[in-house]
């Protein structure tokens, strides 16, 4: 298991940097200061380092973001017929014709404005990664 290869000196908890070497094992990044922060700042002030539980916690949230990520990913990809990395209004309406065939032209058109941020007539991965994630905390 990574948490007791990382934790060499058997104290029952992982300090910073072995949790840093945990992150790279088993998501094949170095987190960022910031990540590192983050995750010290939420543990129990109490004890040293990231108990075994709290780090089942934070690997499990990691790998859901991930999963979730991966699946918005899959539905840009299949919109994305052209493999250019972007949407275009285009590929918007034939998106939609698939799915809401009833839907008028109008609506899909203000839909790709809202989620063209930055109004450049193509709608990137992360416009469309922010507009999914916008409309899940909406819902």
């Amino acid at each position: 298991m990574v948490f007791k290869a990382c934790d060499e000196d058997h104290k029952g908890y992982l300090s910073r940097e072995d949790f840093k070497v945990a992150v790279v094992m088993l998501f094949g990044y170095k987190p960022s200061k910031i990540e590192v922060d983050s995750v010290m700042s939420s543990i129990n002030p109490n004890t040293s380092g990231i108990l075994l539980e709290e780090f089942l916690n934070i690997v499990k949230k990691k790998k859901e973001a991930q999963r979730y990520r991966s699946e918005v990913r899959h539905i840009f990809t299949a919109f994305d017929t052209y493999y250019r990395g972007f949407l275009t209004l285009e590929d918007f309406k034939k998106a939609f014709r698939q799915v809401a065939p009833k839907l008028p032209e109008r609506t899909v058109l203000e839909v790709f404005r809202e989620v063209d941020r930055d109004s450049d007539g193509h709608v990137s991965f992360r416009d469309f990664e922010y507009a999914i994630n916008y409309g899940q905390k909406e819902a």
